[in-house]
């Protein structure tokens, strides 16, 4: 069976020719529609996530949630923008206008500017970079930038104070989360998002569960979720960065903030789920935007269910957390999936590197293995340092300074 998007891309060429386009100009046109498609469907689902995520927290909670604006409260998010755009964005005395107006265009577009690599189906892909992951990593450090500019140019110090807490928090984390991002590159030998996706006869969840869940947390502490919400910590530092937004200014923010949410929900399904990989794929590959989502939503409600149940860290337990123990243990794992696997294939019969599930049930024992010993580690180390903590409360005379 053809695939859908297939056909509507050969539809679309040939209509254009129909029309006169062709080569460079017919390239433009068809990017340009599917950007249009594509940021148009995550500005809607941006309605119905942010539906779904205040839903299941209000059932956490044992709240009822929004129910009023339409069926369920479906169309409650309409109402809210509706109200927002008729806010007065207020700018304070002494801004700078250009980059605090900027500032949550380019979280915004941020997020968007990720989901140009982010394969759909085997054939649904904005753009098959050969350095995918990369752009990736690329990409989404602009996040940054975007936390500095609103920080600076809102002239109040609290929002100065919170941007550069918000960036040291965000930049120790980018290091376990790049560190993790290696792993599935190094596994399928390419950075071609595809060529991960299609390489995971077993998904990377089940061999790698380990990298997987550092991948995840990296990624849950980037988009600033409980309980790192730390960049809007309104009890601490009056909100954070950007407390001097308002109307859709701050609403272009908080869009940012669900979408990212979703996109690293996307991220992690694709690089360690299998993305879109699925019963009957290569029979019906339009089943393979289906899969996607549905792992995606998967991811997703974790997200949510631990925003809704964890309480906020302090800031020395978040970096503490990161630098003294998902940093070296990253490095750990990295360095030992690297020398079993190559080891492994150099001395064991029948090892494969790829090929169907069941040849590559040798491979994802020994990583599997790998993670194991690497978390037993973590575990331990885990365990001798708490006990060292109670002893030095118990007995402060012994500590060693």
């Amino acid at each position: 069976m053809p695939d859908l998007f297939t056909v509507i891309d050969d539809w679309l060429v040939s209509l254009l020719t129909g029309w006169g386009a062709s080569g460079l100009i017919l390239d433009i046109i068809l990017s340009l529609i599917g950007s249009l498609v594509v940021v148009g469907y995550l500005l809607t689902l941006a309605l119905f996530i942010i539906w779904f995520e205040r839903k299941v927290v209000a059932r956490i909670q044992d709240r009822i949630g929004p129910n009023r604006v339409g069926p369920w409260g479906l169309f409650q998010n309409v109402a809210d923008v509706l109200k927002l755009m008729t806010k007065e964005i207020v700018i304070p005395s002494g801004a700078d206008l250009i980059p605090f107006l900027l500032a949550p265009v380019i979280a915004t577009a941020t997020v968007l500017m990720l989901w140009a690599v982010l394969p759909f189906t085997r054939n649904a892909i904005g753009t098959d970079v050969s350095i995918g992951v990369l752009y990736l990593a690329a990409v989404s450090s602009l996040g940054f930038m975007s936390i500095l500019m609103a920080g600076w140019s809102s002239n109040n110090k609290y929002a100065l104070l919170g941007a550069f807490r918000a960036v040291a928090m965000l930049v120790s984390y980018e290091v376990p989360l790049i560190l993790m991002l290696l792993i599935p590159v190094l596994l399928t030998g390419s950075m071609r998002i595809n060529a991960i996706v299609e390489a995971q006869s077993i998904w990377y969840v089940f061999s790698m569960p380990l990298a997987a869940l550092i991948f995840y947390i990296a990624n849950h502490a980037e988009v600033a979720r409980s309980p790192f919400d730390l960049l809007e910590a309104e009890s601490e530092i009056v909100a954070g960065y950007h407390i001097e937004y308002s109307g859709m200014a701050f609403a272009t923010f908080y869009l940012a903030e669900f979408l990212h949410a979703f996109t690293i929900s996307a991220l992690t399904a694709t690089l360690f789920l299998g993305g879109w990989r699925g019963p009957f794929v290569d029979q019906v590959p339009t089943l393979g935007i289906v899969y996607f989502f549905i792992k995606s939503f998967a991811v997703y409600f974790v997200n949510v269910w631990a925003r809704g149940t964890l309480p906020r860290l302090r800031i020395d337990q978040i970096m503490d957390f990161c630098w003294k123990l998902l940093v070296p243990v990253s490095l750990l794992l990295l360095v030992l999936t690297v020398i079993a696997d190559k080891t492994a294939l150099q001395f064991f019969s029948g090892y494969s590197v790829g090929g169907t599930a069941i040849e590559m049930l040798p491979r994802s024992a020994v990583l599997f293995g790998v993670n194991l010993l690497v978390a037993g580690i973590a575990v331990v180390s885990l365990a001798q340092q708490g006990r060292r903590d109670r002893e030095a409360d118990l007995y402060p005379e012994t500590a060693v300074d």
